[in-house]
């Protein structure tokens, strides 16, 4: 995403305490990319209610309903889930029934 999407200086990537964000390998990655990360207080989910919401979403809609056989398989999907079916074709309420896409055009 860093490489296609080529974001401005002083991108924050915001999660909660989850042992993926907190390991050596991905705070070194935030570093080396100019990447500030942003944590939730621990037992605090509502620091980080859009992508808990996302994530709700994300399983109900593509992960629980589908049966995926290979890697290559899931990769396939979620790429298509994210890029194309969530950002730019499912309006969201939070957007005023918008797309992120819309949504990021407007800003």
């Amino acid at each position: 995403a860093i490489e296609r999407e080529k974001p401005n200086e002083g991108l924050i990537l915001h999660s909660d305490q989850g042992v993926q964000f907190t390991s050596w390998a991905f705070v070194d990655y935030c570093k080396e990319n100019g990447i500030i990360q942003s944590m939730s207080k621990t037992g605090c989910p509502y620091d980080n209610a859009p992508m808990e919401r996302f994530y709700k979403s994300f399983k109900a809609e593509l992960i629980y309903p589908n049966k995926f056989n290979t890697e290559d398989q899931l990769d396939e999907a979620v790429n298509r889930y994210v890029h194309v079916w969530y950002n730019h074709i499912r309006p969201h309420s939070y957007n005023g029934g918008l797309t992120p896409f819309e949504a990021r055009n407007l800003a």
